[in-house]
């Protein structure tokens, strides 16, 4: 009795396994693989033969000659893939709001209107690892992008246009401006009084 309840237990278990663990997998990666390469790969954006990220994960830029991505809390220095997380921090916490003032205090010295920053500026998303900024965040860093690089502004604004993806399907979410393709797209531009940026 027991041996004939076990065996086929046994065998289903196998075949399940196989099933759920070998073939449906190697079925998806190989629809995935055949129809979605890119997105499929980890939508890898390469410059010269070089990956330089992936247009779904945010990075960090500091150097006044880039945009700057949103703000992140995803590990200690942020922008940490590994540790994708915001900061569960809400409107009453003290070091948001003390770390909040100090964003929109340096917005206002790079020439934004107190009152008027965009809130994509000033806090982190929820995964802590947004690749995109609003226009209006990319439009505030015009000028000192423009300024680092020795050109003008309507250039540099040109770029930002170009860049700016529409809302998806025409409905869905905001217009946004993917950080890494613009500031590579202002590398291949422009180049620094001292030379290209690398």
């Amino acid at each position: 009795m027991l041996k004939s309840q076990v065996r086929p237990a046994l065998v289903m278990t196998l075949v399940l396994c196989v099933i759920t663990g070998v073939v449906y997998p190697g079925a998806v990666t190989g629809v995935a693989q055949l129809l979605f390469p890119d997105q499929a790969n980890g939508s890898l954006i390469t410059r010269d033969g070089t990956v330089r990220g992936s247009a779904l994960i945010g990075q960090g830029f500091s150097a006044p000659q880039y945009f700057h991505s949103r703000p992140s809390a995803a590990g200690a220095n942020g922008y940490d893939a590994a540790a994708s997380s915001g900061s569960n921090k809400g409107p009453t916490d003290s070091t948001l709001r003390s770390l909040v003032t100090e964003r929109v205090g340096a917005a206002v010295a790079d020439g934004a209107t107190a009152g008027e920053v965009p809130a994509d500026l000033v806090t982190a998303s929820g995964s802590g690892l947004d690749p995109h900024i609003s226009p209006a965040n990319a439009a505030l860093q015009v000028a000192r992008v423009a300024k680092a690089r020795g050109v003008s502004v309507s250039s540099v604004q040109a770029l930002v246009r170009a860049h700016t993806e529409a809302r998806q399907f025409g409905v869905l979410g905001e217009p946004r401006v993917n950080v890494l393709q613009l500031n590579l797209a202002v590398d291949s531009a422009f180049t620094l009084r001292g030379g290209v940026v690398r």
